[in-house]
């Protein structure tokens, strides 16, 4: 059976997961994180991609963006894999592959899911047992998003805005999100919608999607269930 097409819609935020091979670590020291940043920087801006949320996880990366064409996301999320790569295997000494195959991703429905997506995102080392509060892990968007530092990567999605009139309102808003968390359901649908590659939303965001693509975006059938792996 042909493998099913990633799910790439221009001006849909999608969710992306991108694991280490075996569940290797992808950093080993402060410079690992810095270069990864900077190639999402770089190539983000090279195809039109704006990036509103991220984690750098020690075996595991976590996206939410949205590209402004169909080739955009895959473009690059290509160019930042194999530099990233070539850049770890020289530092370590080690050949091979680096990721655990093709990055996982999926379109979410804005305005039910966006905000908690950018949660979910920015509680990852908190429910890895890092840290103990969102904004004290330096690798995620979280900082930007509540005053603490800005960051060039980070493009705030037009959702965002409307969270306060000004700055510090907003700020203030979001930082309430995070600290309120999201319901165990909402995290679960999150995970296997971008395990599984099928869009997330309700029925008229499904059906308004699927006129943008010939790509099925949802699951039609039965068939053997993705597997979660406890991976946040």
């Amino acid at each position: 059976m042909a493998r099913l097409s990633r799910l790439a819609v221009p001006g849909y935020p999608h969710h992306i997961i991108q694991r280490g091979n075996n569940r290797q670590a992808i950093f080993s020291s402060v410079a690992d994180f810095q270069m990864l940043l900077s190639l999402l920087d770089e190539n983000a801006q090279k195809f039109s991609v704006a990036v509103h949320a991220y984690v750098l996880m020690d075996n595991h990366f976590h996206l939410l963006a949205t590209p402004a064409t169909a080739e955009g996301l895959p473009q690059m999320m290509q160019a930042v894999g194999r530099r990233y790569v070539r850049y770890f295997n020289d530092r370590q000494g080690r050949t091979g592959t680096l990721w655990e195959g093709r990055y996982r991703s999926t379109v979410i429905d804005t305005d039910r899911y966006l905000l908690a997506c950018m949660a979910y995102i920015d509680l990852n080392p908190v429910r890895a047992g890092l840290v103990r509060e969102a904004a004290a892990y330096p690798w995620s968007s979280h900082a930007h998003y509540v005053g603490q530092r800005a960051d060039r990567l980070v493009t705030p999605h037009a959702l965002f805005w409307t969270l306060g009139n000004t700055p510090f309102s907003r700020e203030a808003a979001y930082a309430a999100l995070v600290a309120q968390g999201i319901a165990p359901v909402q995290q679960e649908a999150l995970t296997r919608a971008a395990l599984g590659g099928w869009a997330l939303g309700d029925e008229s965001f499904v059906a308004n999607l699927q006129k943008q693509t010939s790509r099925r975006v949802v699951k039609t059938k039965a068939g053997r269930p993705v597997s979660v792996n406890k991976l946040d």
